[in-house]
């Protein structure tokens, strides 16, 4: 072979070569969405892009339902619309209501929200304006709750209720009558349970149990009394 065709050979597949490479960094060049070739072995049909973006969509709401207030204030950005209610107890009713309708065994002649509205109040006084005295006892804690007006019809009405919940828990609970409130004592006869009670103070005790939601739903059907 004659030199200069030994050059013009390799010339050309560095042509080729450079080409391709070329090709390959142009940012119009094609993703590689829709199928492969079915027929070389290894190789798996791709997921179109409309039915991929779907899936995603799909997979984002799931997970924003799990996420209460976070996802759906990540549902909001993706939407371009509000979904927070802008206040809490309005977002509560608005939840009940929403449940209430789903259930076609529903009565809507029992339904009474304005009760449980009147219940929110209560938590927001007891929350927000109750004044708590706590005392530390050998074997738990002792709180006088006191408030003026609203407040302290709140607390006389949320603090006796709470007991129950309490004594479910394993700890010995009881209230008093105060002139401007009432003395909730709780108390334990486990040393790591008092350090507990301790440490949880008046509101972290109140928030204790589970059943505050359930007693929203049981209290806008008419069935129980706070």
């Amino acid at each position: 072979m004659s030199l200069w065709s030994w050059k013009a050979g390799l010339a050309g597949v560095a042509i080729v070569a450079a080409t391709a490479f070329a090709a390959a960094q142009m940012p119009n060049h094609p993703p590689m969405h829709g199928q492969m070739n079915p027929g070389d072995p290894g190789q798996h049909q791709m997921m179109p892009r409309n039915g991929m973006q779907g899936r995603m969509m799909h997979d984002r709401h799931g997970m924003e339902d799990g996420m209460g207030e976070h996802g759906m204030m990540m549902g909001s950005q993706a939407s371009g619309q509000p979904v927070m209610p802008g206040q809490e107890a309005f977002g509560t009713i608005q939840e009940i209501v929403r449940i209430l309708e789903a259930d076609p065994a529903t009565d809507w002649s029992r339904v009474n929200i304005s009760a449980l509205r009147e219940h929110l109040i209560d938590m927001d006084e007891v929350t927000m304006r109750a004044a708590p005295t706590e005392r530390a006892l050998d074997n738990g804690v002792e709180i006088a709750v006191t408030g003026e007006g609203r407040t302290l019809d709140a607390i006389k009405r949320m603090m006796p209720a709470h007991v129950h919940e309490l004594s479910q828990l394993g700890w010995n609970a009881k209230t008093e009558d105060l002139p401007n409130g009432v003395k909730l004592t709780v108390t334990s006869t486990d040393a790591k349970q008092v350090t507990k009670l301790r440490a949880l103070g008046f509101m972290g005790i109140m928030v204790q149990g589970s059943h505050h939601q359930q007693h929203h739903l049981m209290m806008a059907k008419n069935e129980f009394v706070h």
